[in-house]
């Protein structure tokens, strides 16, 4: 056997040994991540049971109320300054860090259609602390049975639709318009509903339609994280990081009826492209 040949056979043992043991490493590391992260869960369930959850019921209630009050007093805009307050404070103390991209792409004054992705209740908390624009939701009817929660975002001007019922729910769409001036923007989630499994479902056409007819940007806003924080059905909440990407906002000229679905293809693509 030539000397070539033996230090390519021994470079070869020892290049198997070495990825062997970095393999090994890797398991063990990633072993020890999931042993700490479900003592982190462990621990965080008193927290969470004790404090957390009554906080959240707690906050609700009280900024509900002042939101009402102000609004009522005042002006539904000034009102949404207690529902900024409400994100903030109950992110603080869940804990939800929050990074904010692509703010710049905002121009003040300049009302849009929101288009945004939906993994988790916490969204909310995402959009309402930190999106920095005031926009009324486009929400399901059956929110506004909520106590205290249904009349705080009735008297801010946010509109709920029913989903089983397409007739009235475009009606009350077009209704809305009225609102969407002066840099106040409407926000959808065009899924309808939020993703399990953190992957993008269908779009609705709804807000396309909206900000065609009105000639008025689509935003497009991608959330990643929260799904880890609160999933979709679940109280396994845990505290986490999330990030809000704000993209470019899509011009509607050129859009009409024949070719709506590139809108929203085109904005569905640009959400996905920022998910994790």
């Amino acid at each position: 056997m030539g000397l070539e040949n033996i230090t390519k056979e021994y470079f070869e043992k020892y290049r198997q040994r070495y990825l062997d043991n970095r393999k090994r490493f890797s398991d063990n590391f990633k072993s020890l991540a999931e042993k700490k992260d479900w003592i982190t869960r462990i621990s965080y369930q008193p927290y969470k049971w004790l404090f957390i959850l009554p906080l959240l019921l707690t906050t609700t209630l009280i900024c509900g109320i002042f939101a009402i009050i102000f609004a009522l007093l005042f002006t539904p805009r000034v009102g949404t300054i207690w529902g900024v307050i409400w994100a903030r404070i109950n992110s603080f103390f869940t804990p939800m860090t929050v990074h904010v991209v692509g703010a710049e792409n905002i121009e003040s004054g300049t009302s849009y259609v929101i288009a945004s992705n939906h993994q988790s209740m916490y969204d909310i908390y995402v959009l309402y602390g930190w999106l920095g624009v005031d926009f009324k939701w486009v929400m399901k009817k059956e929110l506004e049975q909520v106590p205290v929660l249904g009349l705080a975002c009735k008297v801010l001007g946010h509109i709920y639709i029913d989903r089983s019922d397409t007739k009235s729910a475009v009606e009350t769409i077009n209704a809305a318009r009225t609102k969407i001036v002066n840099g106040t923007c409407v926000l959808f989630f065009p899924e309808g509903t939020r993703s399990g499994d953190g992957k993008i479902r269908p779009f609705k056409k709804g807000a396309f339609k909206m900000a065609m007819d009105l000639g008025i940007p689509v935003l497009p806003v991608t959330i990643n994280g929260t799904r880890n924080i609160l999933p979709k059905g679940s109280l396994d909440l845990t505290p986490g990081g999330a990030t809000l990407t704000i993209h470019k906002p899509l011009p509607v000229k050129g859009y009409h009826e024949e070719n709506l679905t590139e809108l929203m293809d085109r904005t569905r693509m640009i959400i996905n492209g920022s998910l994790n």
